[in-house]
C-alpha cells in the first residue's frame, strides 16, 4: 500500500493528538485550526477503513487499532524531528562531557553501540559511561542521563521513554531435561526460578482475555542480569530475559523459550535525568539520538 505525503502529514497530526490529549490541544501545539485537525483524523479512518478513535464531547480514547497504529505514527513523527534536530546540530557541532550511567548487561549490549555510532557522528563530546546494576544517586555522582528500567520517583528528576523491551521466558535444556516443561502458566508454580533482585518477584502472563500470575520463588537470586542469564544457562531454573540477551543463546542451543503464545509486560527503557539537563543542547541531543536509534526496526533493545 503505497502512502501520500497527505496521509504521511495525517499520520503526524494523529500522532500530537494522542499526545496532546485533545484535537484543541493538537491544533494549538501544531499551529493548525481544530476542525483542519479533525479533518485529518477522518480522512485517516477512511482511509485505513478502521476507526481509530472511540470519541465523546469531552473524552478521546484509542481504539485496539487505534493504539497500534499510533506506535507506528510516534516513531514517524520523532524520526522526522530527530532529523531536523541532527541537521540543526551540524550547524553549531556540540561538544562538552556527558556522563551517562546504566545497567551493565544492556549496557554493553544495546546502549555502549548507540553510543559508539553517536561518538562518531559527533567526536568532539566525550562520553564518560559508567555500567553498574546498582542505583547511581545522580545529582550527588554529578550523573547527566541515568538509563533505567522505570522513571524514578526521586524529588527533581526528570524522565522520558527511550525504547521498550521484548521479554521471554526461559530455561536451559538440562533444566527441562530434568523437571519438565511447562505447559500452562499455573505450572509455573511448580518450578524453580533464578531471581533478578532488582524487579518485581510477581511475573504477570496473558493470552486474549486470561490473565495469570505467577510469584516466582528459587535458591539462587543476583542483581546482575548477566548473573541471572548465565545461572539459567546452567539449569538451576527459570527467568523473565530480555529478548536482545535471550535470542542469541535460544538460537544456540544454551536457552529454550516457553509459553511463547503467552504475553508478559514490555520493560520500558528511560533516560533519567536532573531537570536543568533538558535545556542542554548535548543531552538533548544524546536522548533524541538514542530515541530514533532504538526506533529502528533492526535496533537490539527490542
Amino acid at each position: 500500500m503505497n502512502i501520500s505525503f497527505e496521509q504521511l502529514k495525517s499520520m503526524v497530526v494523529f500522532s500530537h493528538v494522542i499526545e496532546q490529549g485533545t484535537l484543541s490541544g493538537a491544533a494549538k501545539h501544531i499551529g493548525l485550526s481544530r476542525a483542519v485537525v479533525s479533518y485529518h483524523i477522518k480522512k485517516l479512518e477512511s482511509q485505513l477503513g478502521i476507526k481509530l478513535l472511540n470519541r465523546s464531547t469531552r473524552t478521546l480514547s484509542l481504539t485496539e487499532a487505534g493504539n497500534d497504529y499510533y506506535q507506528y505514527c510516534r516513531t514517524i513523527a520523532e524520526q522526522a524531528s530527530a532529523a531536523n534536530q541532527q541537521i540543526e546540530n551540524l550547524k553549531h557541532e556540540p561538544v562538552g562531557l556527558i556522563k551517562i550511567t546504566c545497567p551493565v548487561n544492556i549496557g554493553l549490549q544495546t546502549i555502549v553501540p548507540a553510543l559508539n555510532d553517536f561518538r562518531s557522528l559527533y567526536p568532539k563530546i566525550e562520553l564518560d559511561v559508567m555500567l553498574t546494576d546498582e542505583v547511581v544517586n545522580i545529582m550527588k555522582e554529578g550523573i547527566d542521563l541515568a538509563i533505567r528500567g522505570a522513571p524514578l520517583a526521586d524529588s527533581g528528576l526528570q524522565a522520558t521513554q527511550l525504547s521498550t523491551l521484548k521479554t521471554c521466558l526461559c530455561g536451559s535444556p538440562s533444566y527441562f531435561k530434568k523437571f519438565g516443561f511447562p505447559k500452562h502458566p499455573t505450572d509455573l508454580n511448580q518450578h524453580q526460578w533464578v531471581i533478578y533482585k532488582l524487579t518485581s518477584s510477581a511475573l504477570e502472563l496473558t493470552k486474549g482475555s486470561r490473565s495469570f500470575s505467577i510469584e516466582m520463588n528459587g535458591t539462587i537470586q543476583t542483581n546482575n542480569a548477566s548473573a541471572r542469564t548465565a545461572f539459567v544457562e546452567g539449569g538451576h531454573g527459570l527467568a523473565r530475559i530480555p529478548a536482545y540477551d535471550a535470542k542469541p543463546k535460544i538460537e544456540s542451543g544454551t536457552l529454550v523459550s516457553v509459553l511463547d503464545d503467552y504475553t508478559m509486560k514490555d520493560i520500558k527503557v528511560f533516560g533519567v535525568f536532573p531537570p536543568g539537563n533538558a535545556d542542554s543542547k548535548k543531552i538533548r541531543l544524546l536522548i533524541d539520538y538514542l530515541k530514533a536509534h532504538f526506533s529502528r526496526p533492526e535496533a537490539t533493545v527490542r
